[in-house]
């Protein structure tokens, strides 16, 4: 069987992306998981609390930053509520808002998680990446230019 298709592309280019794509994706899961007890999900509102310096956001401030809808991220914060890695807090300028503040245990988390995914990135791709990093910086700069800009979010406030 051809892995070329009817408009003469190469599949198999698609499919090997594909999946280390995946892969990668699954691969980074686990080391955060195994080696800070968080899942990606987590840690990704985890970093982008660190990277605040009062280490809080607003729920729709952190949708915009990992391109969830409102109601996701509201879901994923209160399970990592539960679990002590982050607490709501009042917005006194705004009654119906609420602010999500990392708790220490939260901060613990986020760290051992940077340790965990900068270790298995190093190992799974810079590593493998090597000398063709220019090469895959201008595939994806042109890949991102085709999608073109993220279409607005109807959950954001405006």
């Amino acid at each position: 069987m051809s892995n070329e298709g009817a408009e003469g592309h190469d599949w198999a280019t698609w499919d090997a992306y594909h999946d280390v794509w995946r892969r990668l994706d699954r691969a980074l899961d686990h080391a955060v998981q195994d080696g800070a007890g968080i899942s990606i999900p987590e840690f990704e509102i985890l970093i982008g609390l660190h990277r605040e310096p009062d280490h809080r956001l607003r729920v729709r401030d952190i949708a915009s930053g990992i391109g969830w809808e409102k109601s996701r991220v509201s879901h994923q914060v209160t399970r990592m509520v539960a679990r002590g890695l982050v607490e709501r807090a009042d917005c006194p300028t705004d009654g119906r808002g609420s602010w999500v503040e990392m708790t220490p245990d939260g901060r613990r988390a986020v760290l051992a998680g940077i340790r965990a995914h900068t270790g298995a990135l190093e190992e799974l791709f810079w590593r493998p990446v090597g000398t063709d990093a220019d090469t895959l910086r201008s595939v994806s700069a042109r890949v991102d230019a085709a999608i073109g800009p993220d279409a607005p979010d109807p959950d954001t406030d405006h």
